[in-house]
């Protein structure tokens, strides 16, 4: 990683803190088999960095400057704390320079370290988007429609009980892979998905959808034969296709339904659908496949075809079989609403609202997005602008909000 020397130390540490955290706690904690500590040198050594770069000047290598002081820490912890992970191996590990050059990324393998089965199965993915691709515990929260304190407390209470008992983390053998496998698809799509809610509204959101792409990749590297692995990479290839659409030349929010298909990106759909062709052939259709089919049938604008509704609402009923969750459910409403009118729709959200727990659809912005338009259509305007209200407020993408209050204003002001 490059940093411009003549940058302030500041802003020097907290671009290595938001690139770098990562692989930087995955590189240690596979070596120590030890998250928790490799999380508390590694935060040690940001200390250091915010007194010393200001006082000395940024490194020329800041990544490999935080890797050797993080090192240290963790020799001093062994020697101080006299806890297990201060044996010979480990310490000649931390030690030992790096046997080629460059930075080795071992993201991929702290992956399926954390998805060991002997941790709650409820908090592998927030463990891993925490630990190996450094996300907060705001951000990760907004993907589990809980608070950020809630989030937070679930993280620490996690390590505290692998610190306790003693769990080390080890590199699993290779047949004890496809048993870890969901949990890590699954930690991947909700980088993914946390990126892109957040895009246009901060850079990192780019740099973590790549990365959520790239670590879908690796995976498949390794496990050639899993069938969903094909799907979630096909999923978020069609997604990132259309990633220079969803903006407009002034930065504003472009739904779906208006996008230019002449900036979608075709290389990538074509690549997405090579996957798809082969997932299908394994036979073992999961999640992730009928999540990428449904963007397949979008992406058949790119060639000038009309959207296939009902083809859309038959892959939701598919989905909705292997996951009852907020996201299909919801889609399922508004595809539905193409097919047979906005009333239907709404019929399914209104099912959505008597039998899911009112915490959770309460705070879900595509929810209240989907039931705002579905009601204008239906010619319920006072409802329709309480709904509109809902998903403005829910809505942390300014240009999202600013395209609500648009739909809204309309409601107001209709065209004559």
């Amino acid at each position: 990683m490059s940093i411009d020397a003549a940058a302030s130390p500041d802003r020097a540490i907290e671009r290595v803190a938001r690139e770098s955290y990562g692989r930087l706690v995955a590189y240690l904690s596979v070596r120590t088999g030890d998250v928790a500590s490799a999380e508390d040198a590694l935060s040690e050594a940001m200390i250091r960095a915010l007194a010393s770069w200001p006082r000395d000047g940024v490194p020329g290598s800041p990544e490999a400057w935080l890797l050797s002081t993080a090192r240290h820490a963790l020799i001093d912890m062994m020697r101080r704390q006299r806890v297990a992970l201060a044996t010979a191996e480990s310490a000649s590990l931390l030690r030992r320079p790096d046997r080629e050059p460059g930075f080795p990324d071992e993201r991929l393998k702290l992956l399926f370290i954390c998805a060991h089965p002997a941790i709650d199965s409820a908090i592998h993915t927030p463990l891993m988007l925490q630990t190996v691709l450094g996300l907060d515990a705001a951000r990760i929260a907004s993907a589990f429609l809980i608070s950020p304190k809630t989030m937070g407390q679930r993280l620490v209470r996690a390590k505290t009980k692998i610190r306790s008992g003693g769990l080390r983390f080890e590199i699993p053998e290779r047949r004890h892979l496809p048993q870890r496998l969901q949990a890590v698809l699954e930690a991947i799509y909700a980088a993914f998905g946390i990126a892109w809610d957040e895009a246009g509204a901060d850079e990192s959101g780019r740099d973590l959808a790549e990365e959520a792409v790239w670590l879908a990749r690796m995976v498949l590297q390794l496990l050639p034969h899993e069938a969903e692995v094909y799907g979630l990479l096909a999923l978020m290839l069609h997604c990132e296709a259309r990633r220079a659409a969803r903006r407009g030349a002034n930065g504003e929010y472009i739904p779906l339904a208006r996008q230019d298909p002449t900036r979608w990106s075709a290389a990538l759909i074509d690549e997405a659908e090579q996957l798809l062709v082969k997932a299908a052939q394994f036979r073992r259709p999961g999640r992730f496949q009928w999540e990428a089919a449904i963007q397949s049938v979008h992406a058949e604008r790119i060639r000038g075809r009309a959207t296939d509704w009902h083809g859309i609402a038959c892959f939701y009923e598919q989905l909705a079989r292997l996951s009852r969750g907020l996201g299909a459910r919801t889609g399922y409403a508004a595809a539905i609403a193409k097919c047979n009118g906005p009333q239907a729709g709404l019929a399914v959200l209104d099912e959505i609202e008597k039998t899911s727990e009112r915490s959770l659809f309460t705070v879900y912005q595509p929810f209240w997005a989907v039931r705002a338009h579905l009601l204008e259509a239906s010619g319920k305007r006072i409802e329709a602008l309480e709904a509109y209200d809902m998903a403005i407020g829910l809505s942390r993408d300014a240009a999202v909000r600013e395209f609500l209050h648009g739909e809204r204003a309309k409601i107001l002001s209709p065209a004559v």
